[in-house]
């Protein structure tokens, strides 16, 4: 893997049986592969393979939209998606009216059962999920184009479509839908997004729109952005019945049309900020990727050469590529990736492959540590045996009585003053590298400096690379300014010692 390789924080995907499942009771995909088992042996079809107005109606019935407003619209989505597929295929009559495909009426090819529905009995869950991408792609395409209308109110007078007067770039308009289905699934990866947690559609049109260093968004980027809101609003209406999102629309009362284009009757701005209000922002759109979006998400970002991890991708590799990776795994995902490794090793294994991972003196070693505990945490008391036999290592006694400590163990031996300010540092070395100046840490320091009466006096003197570097943290985090100014004093003493 190339070091520049973009790398995305690890997904948790549901099996490819669930996947799988969603994906046929996906509402398009559905339809689809209902009107093509009704298309069976030959229904009469336009030379396109467009089902013809009398066959569009029964297909609109067919599928119980015979009520709704844009019922055949949606029957012919359904209907295309299913030719896009190959769940129907269609040949020319050769003896077809050749003024057939003047008349939309004039039936001149025949639509029947495509071979590939039959992978929906006999293939594997891969299979059915491939044969969904494959139709995800055409509506993705679809929701990248303009809107029909504009495309015929720019056609030239010389009946040629002129792509200027437009104003649309094709590859622009896919890379900003990849870009804002990119920040759906970063949000869904940090556990910020989801079906549990939709992202305001305000929030998701400002983060591809307003720049990352400007305070406060100028009314032309406030513009923007609610023109960028429109247009998703429209993908994610077309994008929904795929089964990838699940969107709240933008409430109607919000839209007026000016010069017959539909905008935000009311600002955008306060939305778009990261704390809105809650019964403001829901009028306004809200979206999350679903699992089986997710998945799509992923398997396109691959295509596209992007690192994207799934949780469980590191169950059969070594404890060192384990521990390397755990410090950039959100929270859950390290642990749910920590259970898939350790569910395939016994206890003391784990434990004896683990601990000789985080040895080192390199400057990631500390994170691999506090990497190598949380996971040893979740292996049970079977494990003894392997952390006793590391409790003289100057490295890992430390981290051995702790452990040995919260599970109940007997006779632990006392660890030595230098033992413990050793730990000490290397512990907040590993946060400071995970989490910067937090407040979490701060309060550590405040409490790690009121235990120990003289703490510098020793802590100057540890051993450890990250000494100093811990010290002039502890002098930038403590409140008092007394203590501050000790510390940096003891970071000066262990940098002129090394």
């Amino acid at each position: 893997m190339s070091g520049d390789r973009p790398t995305m924080p690890p997904v948790r995907l549901h099996t490819d049986a669930e996947l799988a499942r969603d994906a046929l009771s996906a509402p398009l995909f559905a339809r689809a592969v209902k009107l093509a088992r009704w298309a069976g042996e030959g229904t009469p079809v336009g030379a396109g393979g467009e089902l013809l107005a009398e066959q569009l109606l029964t297909a609109t019935k067919l599928l119980g939209l015979e009520g709704e407003e844009d019922g055949t619209a949606y029957a012919a989505e359904a209907w295309q998606l299913a030719l896009d597929t190959g769940l129907v295929d269609f040949t020319e009559d050769p003896d077809a009216d050749d003024d057939a495909d003047v008349d939309a009426d004039q039936p001149s090819a025949t639509a029947s059962a495509g071979e590939e529905l039959a992978t929906l009995t006999s293939g594997s869950p891969q299979d059915v999920l491939d044969l969904w991408l494959g139709g995800l792609e055409t509506v993705l395409a679809d929701a990248a184009a303009p809107d029909l209308g504009d495309l015929v109110d720019q056609i030239s007078e010389g009946g040629e479509l002129d792509l200027d007067a437009l104003d649309w770039n094709p590859e622009e308009e896919a890379d900003f839908l990849d870009g804002v289905l990119g920040n759906l699934y970063l949000l869904t990866a940090l556990g910020e997004g989801g079906p549990d947690r939709p992202v305001p559609l305000p929030a998701l049109a400002a983060s591809m729109i307003v720049p990352d260093d400007m305070d406060e968004p100028t009314d032309d980027i406030l513009e923007e952005v609610s023109d960028a809101m429109m247009r998703l609003d429209d993908q994610f209406r077309l994008l929904a019945p795929t089964g990838l999102v699940e969107y709240q629309p933008v409430d109607e009362a919000l839209i007026e049309e000016i010069d017959g284009e539909g905008h935000i009757r009311e600002s955008v701005d306060g939305v778009t900020s990261d704390v809105p209000e809650e019964e403001d922002v829901t009028r306004y759109g809200m979206v999350a990727l679903t699992p089986l979006g997710v998945f799509a998400v992923r398997a396109r970002m691959l295509d596209a050469g992007i690192d994207a991890p799934a949780v469980g991708d590191l169950a059969d590799k070594d404890a060192d590529t384990l521990l390397a990776a755990l410090p950039g795994h959100p929270g859950e995902a390290a642990r749910a990736e920590a259970e898939a490794w350790l569910a395939r090793r016994t206890p003391q294994d784990a434990a004896r492959e683990l601990l000789a991972a985080a040895r080192g003196d390199d400057l990631d070693a500390p994170q691999r540590r506090l990497a190598c505990q949380q996971t040893l945490s979740l292996v049970g008391t079977e494990a003894e045996p392997a952390l006793r036999e590391v409790l003289d290592d100057p490295q890992l006694g430390g981290l051995a009585r702790v452990w040995l400590a919260e599970h109940g163990a007997t006779d632990i031996p006392e660890p030595g003053e230098t033992m413990v300010f050793w730990l000490t540092v290397d512990t907040i070395a590993a946060q400071l590298a995970a989490e910067g100046d937090s407040e979490e840490l701060r309060g550590l320091v405040e409490s790690l400096v009121g235990r120990h009466s003289g703490f510098f006096d020793s802590a100057w003197r540890v051993d450890h690379p990250a000494t100093a570097d811990v010290l002039e943290a502890m002098g930038r985090l403590h409140p008092d300014k007394k203590v501050a100014k000790e510390a940096r004093k003891a970071a000066f003493k262990a940098r002129s010692r090394g």
